[in-house]
């Protein structure tokens, strides 16, 4: 980095994390604890009964395993940090560790983006083609379209990095965000940003566009299908797969367009946090929940965990034939 006149360059940066709500620490500090918990008790819940259930081996919880292991790493590049922040007051972080967590996070954004897609793309295919589902979404596929949101991920931020670490950063070294972010170090920086601004503009639509219309073509045909079922019942039943996944969708595409997708000049850093909390804390904490934890498939699989368990400790004080039918049944 190059010395300006009347400046510095700089060598670390102070992550401010929340300045408006001060002697707030604690609390704060309880809050995203409790909040990081639920995500990781949550998530690791979802990979750890579908891995042990067989029944629940199909297309729809493979990405569910997918997008559950997303949700912990993009929580775990940011909020363990901020935590550090709230409880020691420890806001510095050196350049090479602000942009390899600039790297990983616009990693798991892209990833996310590209698994929504597959699972919509899974639900239309559950819905339009229920006869030909397991041949649609069979193994191989499911892997390769996995895989490919994982590869694209990974691709997708190098130039984002490159770029950073190509800038000079020597107006200041304070990060109005809870994390370094894009839209925040991009306002730091005395070098030119029309590069890397036409950059995210480009990278977004072409990387978030097929998403965002493959998204959209699934749920129109899901939508007609579903109101061509004569039964409520039936169009009840077919929407409850899919309504989950398309309030997650809103939410997630709607928060990243707010937050990067307008001309920097025009960005609110407070703004842009308070989306960042939604996509990065708040939907990885609800995506359990919304998606699986209240799926009558997922409850099954708990009990028949649970019940598996208890069977296998009362094998330590009974015979086989004195078990419960129930165990029996279980088993």
């Amino acid at each position: 980095m190059h010395e300006r006149e009347n400046t510095t360059a700089v060598t670390e940066f102070v992550i401010l994390g929340f300045p408006e709500f001060p002697g707030l620490e604690i609390p704060l500090f309880l809050l995203f604890l409790f909040m990081y918990l639920v995500i990781l008790i949550g998530n690791l819940t979802i990979v750890t009964v579908t891995y042990l259930d067989p029944h629940l081996h199909t297309p729809m919880y493979f990405f569910l395993c997918n997008l559950a292991f997303l949700d912990i790493t993009s929580t775990s590049v940011t909020v363990p940090k901020l935590l550090d922040i709230f409880l020691r007051k420890h806001h510095h972080v050196s350049i090479n560790a602000c942009f390899t967590q600039v790297y990983f996070f616009i990693f798991s954004l892209s990833v996310e983006s590209f698994l929504l897609a597959v699972m919509a793309f899974d639900r239309y295919v559950a819905v339009c083609h229920p006869l030909r589902y397991t041949t649609i979404m069979n193994w191989n596929v499911c892997v390769v379209m996995a895989a490919g949101s994982w590869i694209c991920g990974f691709v997708e931020p190098v130039a984002y990095t490159v770029l950073l670490s190509s800038f000079s950063y020597c107006r200041s070294n304070r990060i109005n965000h809870f994390f370094c972010d894009l839209s925040a170090l991009l306002k730091l920086s005395c070098t030119s940003t029309s590069t890397i601004e036409y950059m995210t503009h480009i990278l977004g639509t072409l990387a978030g566009m097929p998403c965002v219309i493959t998204t959209f073509v699934s749920y129109t045909y899901i939508i007609s299908a579903i109101l061509k079922i004569r039964s409520a019942k039936g169009r009840c039943k077919a929407f409850s797969t899919c309504s989950s996944h398309i309030t997650v969708v809103i939410l997630f595409h709607g928060a990243l367009l707010f937050s990067y997708m307008k001309p920097t000049s025009t960005q609110s850093l407070n703004q842009n946090k308070l989306c960042a909390v939604l996509y990065n804390v708040l939907i990885p904490m609800l995506n359990p929940m919304i998606y699986s934890l209240r799926n009558k498939e997922v409850k099954k699989a708990l009990r028949r965990l649970f019940s598996r368990k208890i069977c296998s400790r009362n094998q330590n004080f009974r015979s086989a034939s004195d078990h419960p039918a129930s165990c029996l049944r279980e088993r």
